[in-house]
Parts: structure tokens; sequence; C-alpha cells
């Protein structure tokens, strides 16, 4: 299976149209999307082409290609425009052989572990900045932001195929991998 993941759209028809051209050229079988779909959030500046009744429109019609978790600017309300659950805390993905903790990282995140075994992986968004971290118990994954990068990152997503995450710009350029052992 490749999965594409992504976190952190915040309202962005700008972004998010590039994302789905993205996935269209990467082929991918599904798209994770690991909250902060709709809202810029009080944190943050809102995002160019900040369009939120836009976003709901493009994430609905592909609605059927789409797993998502809740972030901390998901609401009952969102869950009430959007035609895909949007309001679990975490799902649990395994694949090829790796269990993935897939969460949006405001509950679950590197200082407040989920229950997890040696050699699983934490997957979260939340912090606006990438990350492909191996420790000795876990490995830690974060695509970084599609509409509101942090600490210097560039607007992106990931890529999960056959063992192998690679972290991509939204023009496609390959930004760090790591091969899963």
């Amino acid at each position: 299976m490749k999965l594409m993941i992504a976190s952190d759209i915040h309202g962005s028809a700008f972004y998010l149209k590039q994302l789905i051209e993205c996935y269209k050229e990467e082929k991918a079988d599904r798209l994770l999307l690991l909250g902060d779909l709709l809202y810029h959030g009080p944190r943050n500046d809102l995002p160019k082409g900040y369009a939120p009744k836009e976003v709901i429109q493009m994430l609905n019609e592909m609605k059927d290609e789409l797993w998502c978790v809740r972030g901390n600017c998901e609401a009952e309300v969102d869950q009430m425009v959007l035609e895909f659950p949007v309001m679990s805390d975490s799902m649990i993905l395994y694949l090829d052989g790796h269990t993935f903790f897939a969460t949006h990282g405001h509950i679950f995140n590197e200082g407040n572990l989920p229950p997890m075994k040696k050699g699983d992986i934490l997957l979260h968004g939340h912090t606006h900045v990438q990350a492909l971290k191996v420790t000795d118990n876990y490995t830690y994954l974060n695509p970084g932001s599609v509409s509101i990068p942090k600490e210097g990152n560039q607007n992106s997503y990931m890529i999960y195929e056959n063992g192998k995450v690679i972290i991509k710009s939204l023009d496609g350029v390959e930004i760090s991998e790591l091969v899963l052992s």
C-alpha cells in the first residue's frame, strides 16, 4: 500500500489544491490526514488562501480516499460538515509488519507517549516540524505542515510505501527519507 500522510491544512484551499495534485501524481492508495483541517487556531496567522468552505468541498469530494484523526482545532461542528470521520483521537495502522500509532500530537507525542511496544512508530503532526527520528524504543515520524510550516521547514507531506518513509515538499522534491527496519 502506498499511503500519503499530511497534517495541518488549517483551512488553506491554496495549499490543499497543491496537496491534492501531489496525491494524484503520487498515485497513493489513501490519504491519511493528521488533523487541523479547517481552522488556523489562535496561535497561527491565517494561511495563504484561507477558505475553510472550499477545503470542506475539496475534502468531501475525496471522502472515500481519506483516513483522518482529530486535531486540536477540530470541533463537533467540523464533523457536521465533513462527510468522513474526523473525531477519533488516534488510529492504529499495521503496514508491512510495522505498527503505527497515528494521532495529531496534542495529546500523545514524544513527551507523552501512548502505550507502544518496542519498535512501534509514533506518527503525528501538530508541531508543523518535519521529523524522521529513530530512538532505542520507537520511531517518531512527522510530515510537517501542509500550510503553515515552522522552524524553516517547507510546506510538506509524507509518503509511506514498502517500509520506506519519504518527506516531500509540495513541489514533489524529496526532503528526507527513512527505511524502517
